[in-house]
């Protein structure tokens, strides 16, 4: 690795203007904090907005040489894009429907077209400072289009792409109506990376709903190459927050909250003020708190810490309106003379204010509606280095599949709010320390570093795939050289698979027939009499016949269980049972009518269940279901389940297509052999050529296949290579 070169929306520095002058500022918050010593600690660059627009900065040469000495590349944006950007389509657009708030969603032309410009921007001037051992890593849904634009300027560029903040649910992302541009511009990372398994899931899942791309064990097979999805939960600075019994400012600060607070229980709740957060449902809940239980009056304060968030944004200024009465509803109703049962803090603090209060607190109040990870959670139980308090943690926050420790909520059932607060405030210590002993030993782990190594580490593990599986792509040189072979052979043997290698699949199976030319391509094939063409398919011996019988072509059917030599009859390789499905067309009956789309294919010794007309999720479950009720069923009826693309077969056992391929391989010798198959029931044929010949896999992924192409397409171009026609 050359350097590495992170891309985020903002730099960790701001340039802020002051009385007439620019001045550089460490940026607050956020990614800038969180990785702000990793970077420095490697030979990196960080490329973002400076905070200013265009103009003024072409002005300030001084202030741009400032930013290069640290290794920071402003991108230059206009101010009318910034609002349009930023304050448009990614607070108004993205940040709610991505939070499953589409109520609150705007769709503007105007907005989208001011995010694609600016993420140009930013491919230009990443483009421009990228070297070819460069990683180069991308930033949240800020810079959605950004991998694609860069894949295009810089083909074998390393790019990763982690998000921020949660991808949404199919049925809610299918709403935005620039989806397709936003899954294309992810899908040109080589690694996208979400803090949950979840949120990796949704992803994948409209990948191949909206896309088509198939997506499989965290893997999409785009064009070709791959890209790898995985969860990285971000993890903090641990040690910065776990020393704050070392830092003399916290330490006073502390003191100062305590006299303010007097012997009361602190109830902590931090937060950017934002409609994702719960903070009204906060409130609620602990006024409900308060009139159900009166002894906790003067003894309980709940400090409201709320950081002022996109202010100018309608449904911000609603909300603040909202958590303005709330409290002083609250205070109102239960507050005396010398108590106030909210301490309402409208701004940001300090870093050694918020570790104080963090130190103290009794009870951190976690509850957003949904969230990506929330660090807040994380930063509470580092910085309790007393190892009490207890955190009150929403099941809708990404941090949630971490702290499991914690006690965990519904952020919209009032009711379990509130017997969370009273069971947190009733907590023995001993049980405290227990539950905080075995986060805090997590989060030390996984800390921040570790987090971005781990992302880093996955990267390049992707790229090595990606560079396995080009080495296996058949080239333009080595398909001459085949078809070289193929043309000076005196004895040919072609063992073809028919769909997804000759042709695409088809959401119906007898839609996909072949075409004129594909039939004269395999009858020119077979002109020379030393040459033999085999298809060895899935497809039933009746089918076959009809579509093949006439071209001089051997044939295999049902995987193996039927051939037919050219010029002879359809044989069995041994006596075959079919009884078996009357005991198992039940069974895949009852899931045809659990399935919407899917349906059954019977062939004289096999069954097919098909889903790939079917909701592609609701198919692959169903598919675990049936293969486990089969697998019960079939133990004893010496049958064999297998899974193809979208569809699952039985059959007998002991019947595939490297068993009925060796029927020909072995009856002659053979100076050329070429195989060709597309998914697994291939791989039998694969496994049974000898070492000297030519076998090729559809598609990329493991494979006993020497070579790769990446469609059907591809191979029939092959085949027309090698018959003269190209």
């Amino acid at each position: 690795m050359d350097r590495m070169l992170i891309v985020s929306n903002r730099l960790p520095f701001t340039v802020q203007e002051r009385k007439g002058e620019l001045q550089i500022e460490p940026s607050v918050g956020g990614l800038a904090t969180g990785l702000s010593s990793w970077y420095k600690s490697l030979n990196s660059v960080w490329i973002g907005w400076p905070g200013i627009g265009r103009k003024k900065m072409k002005r300030e040469k001084d202030i741009l040489a400032k930013l290069l000495s640290e290794n920071c590349h402003p991108v230059s944006i206009s101010q009318q894009d910034v609002e349009a950007h930023y304050n448009g389509l990614c607070n108004r657009t993205i940040w709610p429907l991505f939070h499953h708030f589409p109520l609150y969603t705007e769709y503007d032309e105007h907005f989208w077209q001011a995010y694609e410009r600016v993420n140009i921007a930013f491919a230009n001037v990443v483009a421009g400072v990228a070297k070819p051992d460069d990683m180069i890593w991308v930033h949240d849904y800020h810079l959605m289009l950004l991998p694609k634009l860069l894949r295009e300027r810089m083909p074998k560029a390393t790019v990763g792409f982690f998000l921020h903040i949660p991808f949404p649910s199919f049925e809610i992302f299918r709403l935005l109506p620039w989806r397709n541009q936003i899954l294309e511009g992810l899908v040109g990372a080589d690694l996208v990376g979400f803090h949950t398994y979840d949120y990796a899931g949704h992803f994948l899942e409209s990948v191949h709903r909206l896309l088509g791309h198939e997506a499989a064990m965290g893997q999409i097979t785009v064009a070709d190459r791959i890209v790898r999805t995985d969860a990285f939960p971000m993890g903090i600075n641990y040690e910065r927050y776990s020393s704050v019994d070392r830092d003399p400012r916290a330490q006073a600060e502390r003191k100062r909250f305590r006299r303010k607070l007097g012997d009361c229980r602190v109830i902590l709740s931090v937060d950017r003020l934002d409609y994702t957060k719960g903070i009204p449902q906060r409130l609620e809940a602990f006024s409900a708190l308060l009139d159900r239980n009166p002894s906790l009056k003067r003894r309980v304060i709940l400090v409201l810490l709320v950081v002022p968030s996109r202010i100018r944004v309608e449904q911000y200024m609603q909300l603040k309106k909202q958590v303005d009465g709330l409290v002083g509803e609250i205070n109102g109703k239960h507050g005396t003379i010398g108590w106030m049962p909210v301490w309402y803090l409208y701004r940001s603090l300090p870093f050694h204010s918020l570790t104080a209060l963090y130190s103290l607190a009794d009870v951190a109040l976690v509850t957003p509606l949904r969230d990506g990870m929330n660090l807040v959670a994380k930063e509470y139980v580092a910085a309790r280095i007393d190892e009490k308090g207890v955190l009150i943690l929403s099941e809708t926050a990404g941090a949630a599949q971490e702290l499991g420790e914690a006690i965990i909520i519904n952020a919209n059932n009032r009711e379990e709010i509130v017997q969370a607060l009273a069971r947190a405030l009733e907590m023995p210590e001993q049980e405290q320390i227990e539950r905080n002993r075995v986060m805090q030993k997590r989060l030390r782990r996984y800390d921040v570093v570790r987090w971005a190594d781990e992302f880093m580490d996955k990267l390049l593990y992707t790229k090595e795939l990606q560079r396995q599986m080009a080495e296996k792509v058949l080239t333009d040189e080595m398909q001459r050289r085949l078809a070289g072979d193929f043309q000076k052979s005196t004895g040919a043997l072609l063992l073809l698979d028919y769909d997804g290698t000759l042709v695409p699949f088809s959401p119906k199976p007898a839609d996909a027939m072949p075409g004129a030319d594909l039939l004269r391509l395999l009858e020119r094939l077979t002109k020379r009499p030393a040459n033999e063409v085999v298809l060895i398919s899935g497809r039933d011996k009746e089918t076959l016949d009809k579509w093949f019988g006439d071209l001089g072509v051997g044939l295999v059917a049902e995987h193996g269980a039927w051939t037919r030599k050219r010029g002879g009859e359809w044989e069995t390789i041994e006596t075959l049972a079919s009884e078996w499905k009357n005991e198992v067309y039940p069974i895949l009956e009852s899931w045809v009518d659990r399935t919407p789309g899917s349906f059954i294919e019977e062939k004289e010794f096999s069954l097919v269940w098909h889903y790939r007309r079917a909701n592609p999720k609701l198919g692959e479950l169903r598919a675990r279901e049936l293969i486990n009720s089969l697998s019960n069923t079939t133990a004893n009826l010496n049958l064999q389940v297998l899974e193809g693309s979208q569809v699952v077969e039985v059959k007998n056992a002991g019947i595939n297509k490297g068993r009925a391929a060796l029927r020909w391989i072995s009856g002659q010798d053979w100076d050329f052999i070429l195989a060709i198959g597309d998914d697994w029931t291939d791989e039998d044929t694969f496994q049974v050529l000898p070492p000297p010949a030519w076998s090729i896999k559809i598609g990329f992924g493991a494979s006993a296949a020497r070579f790769s192409l990446g469609s059907p397409g591809e191979a029939v171009s092959l085949l027309a290579r090698m018959a003269g026609e190209r």
